[in-house]
C-alpha cells in the first residue's frame, strides 16, 4: 500500500520552506518597500522591478481548467528538468536510495539520479520499445523510490502501453512519474486524467514542445495535493519568472492555435512516415506519437556528418540501446522536411 510519508526523506517532511516577501503579505498596498527590490523601475520594462508571484496562482489556475485538475495539483517549473530533480530531492537519500528507468529514453533522469548520488538501476525496453513488466518489478528493491517511464518515449517516439504503467502503479510503493511531453502530438488521453486512482502517479508536461515556448523553459507536474505541496515546499521561492508567467498566460488563450499547429506537425510526420521509407539510405522508421521520428539507416554516422555538411542537423541516436545505426529527426517546416528528405536522396 503505498503512503507517502514512507518514501519522503525525513528532513524534508520536518523543514520549513522559505517564507518570501510576497508569501508574508497578503492583501492591498500602495507601497512596497518590504522586499528590497528596485522601487525605481526597471531596465527591462515595466514590473519587472517586483518580484514574481512565488505561488504562479494565476497561470495555474488557467492551466488546471485546460488539463481538468485541481491549482493545487499543479506544479511549475524552470524546465520539466526542475521537476525532475526536485522529486530526486523530496524521495532520494543521497548514497541511500536508488531509481529505475527504462533506456533508450530521456537523458535527464540519468543526469539527476548521478548529481543526487542516487544509484541508477535500468531496465532496457523490448525491441518494440515497451515495458518488459516482470523484469521492472524483479529489478525493484526496498530502497528505489522511483520509477521513470516516458511516454510518448523520448528518442523512440512510441506511447508506452497503458496496462504497463497500471501494473508499475498497482505494484510498486514509490513513485511512478510519466513524462508525457510530447502527449499533445498523441491520439491517446493524458495520464493526469488517472491522477485521482493512483496517489503515487506524477505526470510531466512541458510548454517546449506543442506549445512552441522552449526559450521560456516552462515545465509542469501534476499529482495528488499531497505531492505538489511538497514540490512547492523545496522549490526555489521565485522560479517561474514575470515574464514567462505572462506569456504563458497569453498563450493558453490561443488553444485553438495551437490545434492547427499540432495537426501541421502531425500531417508531416505521417507524410514524412510514408516518404523516408522509399530512400536507399533509409532501413525503417518507428512508429511515432511525438513530434520526431527514429529512423534506422545504413550508415548513421556518415549520414548524420553528410547532413550536417548540407546545413542540416538531426540528432545521433547510434550510441543509445537499442537504437543502433539510427537518427532522431524532428519534424520541422514543409519546405524543411522537403529539404532533408531531398538531401537523404541524394546521399550516396
Amino acid at each position: 500500500m503505498f503512503n507517502l510519508e514512507n518514501i519522503v526523506r525525513p528532513n524534508v517532511l520536518k523543514m520549513k520552506a522559505y517564507s518570501s516577501a510576497r508569501d508574508e503579505f497578503k492583501g492591498a498596498a500602495s507601497v512596497f518597500i518590504d522586499a528590497n527590490e528596485n522601487n525605481l523601475g526597471s531596465l527591462a520594462g515595466e514590473r519587472y522591478n517586483r518580484y514574481p508571484d512565488p505561488h504562479q496562482k494565476k497561470l495555474k489556475k488557467k492551466i488546471a481548467e485546460i488539463k481538468g485538475v485541481k491549482p493545487s495539483q499543479v506544479f511549475l517549473g524552470n524546465g520539466s528538468d526542475e521537476a525532475i530533480d526536485l522529486l530526486f530531492r523530496m524521495v532520494c537519500r543521497p548514497g541511500q536510495d536508488s531509481m529505475l528507468h527504462l533506456p533508450p529514453t530521456y537523458g535527464m533522469y540519468e543526469v539527476s539520479a548521478n548529481l543526487n548520488e542516487v544509484q541508477l538501476d535500468a531496465v532496457q525496453l523490448t525491441p518494440e520499445f515497451q515495458i518488459p513488466v516482470l523484469e521492472v518489478l524483479r529489478n525493484v528493491k526496498d530502497t528505489t523510490k522511483l520509477i521513470f517511464v516516458c511516454s510518448p518515449n523520448n528518442p523512440t517516439g512510441n506511447l508506452i502501453e497503458a496496462e504497463s504503467i497500471e501494473t508499475l502503479l498497482d505494484n510498486f510503493d514509490g513513485l511512478v512519474i510519466v513524462d508525457e511531453a510530447y502527449i499533445d502530438f498523441a491520439d491517446e488521453p493524458s495520464w493526469t486524467t488517472r491522477l485521482a486512482e493512483y496517489p503515487n502517479l506524477v505526470v510531466l508536461q512541458t510548454f517546449s514542445k506543442a506549445w512552441g515556448m522552449a526559450g521560456l523553459r516552462l515545465g509542469m507536474a501534476f499529482a495528488s495535493e499531497e505531492i505538489i505541496a511538497l514540490l512547492d515546499k523545496i522549490k526555489p521561492p521565485y522560479n517561474i519568472n514575470e515574464a514567462t508567467q505572462e506569456l504563458a498566460l497569453k498563450a493558453l488563450e490561443q488553444e485553438e492555435q495551437l490545434t492547427y499547429m499540432i495537426e501541421e506537425i502531425v500531417q508531416e510526420r505521417e507524410m514524412l512516415v510514408q516518404a523516408l521509407p522509399t530512400l536507399d539510405a533509409v532501413e525503417k522508421v518507428y512508429p511515432s506519437d511525438a513530434n520526431f521520428l527514429l529512423v534506422k539507416v545504413k550508415e548513421a554516422n556518415r549520414l548524420y556528418t553528410y547532413l550536417l555538411e548540407q546545413g542540416i542537423v538531426v540528432r545521433n541516436r547510434s550510441s543509445l540501446p537499442g537504437c543502433e545505426g539510427c537518427l532522431r529527426i524532428s519534424i520541422g517546416t514543409v519546405d524543411e522536411n522537403q529539404q532533408l528528405f531531398q538531401a537523404i536522396s541524394n546521399f550516396k
